[in-house]
């Protein structure tokens, strides 16, 4: 049986990629597509709601698709934590699933990964990342991710050290942890975790480079796991087996 997915966003850059993986991909149809001026009852018939819309109204496409009953995969950035929970009890109630993937990338999945685990043995850790100049958020929603998870790994030892975080200058704090946010021509994704203790430090570096190539594999994961979700999931990393634990 073919999985019909209503695929908000479809018209930019990371819809454009999402909607030639389900062109190639078995058992899933785009059927139809949703612009930022669509009225979102235009989902309806679809088994699978895709989000790739932008942060101001992607809250509204996964709460419509919820009351629908439909699943939804979120690839939209500016989800933290907390936005999240705000969607968690209407998942729940309806028994539907909501799945929010910060990053389709595979590589910057497992950089995210070994910088939690490698952080209870630093003091410190600060988070720089670059986007290209036209997008509309920051921090990204990988840095938001990277973040919580470094949060979560050191729940023993406490917050990380970040001294003067009241100057502006001193990024954006999430999770204790300072983001540092670039936006500039030139660049595509980059994301830097430095990790610092006494006499020594620990960077994990990730660059995205071609996009279309880079997110493809993390989006075949991703649709037939979103298909057959319940509640709310964060992250390819419950797709894939990575090997460690933080």
């Amino acid at each position: 049986m073919t999985t019909r997915v209503a695929l908000v966003g479809g018209t930019g850059k990371l819809g454009t990629i999402i909607h030639a993986v389900i062109d190639e991909l078995d058992g899933f149809e785009v059927s139809r597509v949703l612009t930022s001026s669509s009225d979102l009852s235009e989902m309806d018939g679809a088994d699978l709601v895709v989000d790739a819309s932008t942060p101001q109204i992607s809250i509204d496409v996964v709460r419509t698709a919820v009351e629908r009953g439909i699943n939804v995969l979120v690839a939209t950035s500016g989800w933290s934590a907390e936005r999240i929970a705000l969607v968690r009890p209407l998942v729940d109630a309806a028994g539907t699933g909501a799945v929010f993937i910060p990053n389709f990338s595979l590589g910057s999945v497992l950089g995210t990964a070994l910088a939690a685990a490698a952080a209870p043995f630093f003091g410190s850790a600060e988070i720089v990342e670059a986007h290209h100049e036209s997008k509309i958020d920051s921090p990204s929603g990988t840095a938001v991710r990277t973040a919580e998870l470094i949060a979560a790994a050191r729940a023993e030892q406490g917050p990380v050290s970040a001294p003067h975080a009241d100057q502006r200058a001193r990024g954006q704090q999430v999770g204790s942890v300072p983001i540092h946010s670039l936006r500039r021509p030139g660049v595509v994704a980059r994301q830097e975790v430095i990790l610092s203790g006494p006499g020594e430090s620990l960077t994990f570096t990730h660059d995205t480079v071609e996009p279309a190539k880079a997110y493809a594999p993390g989006i075949r994961l991703a649709l037939p796991f979103a298909r057959n979700a319940e509640g709310v999931v964060v992250g390819l990393e419950n797709m894939i087996d990575i090997g460690i634990r933080s």
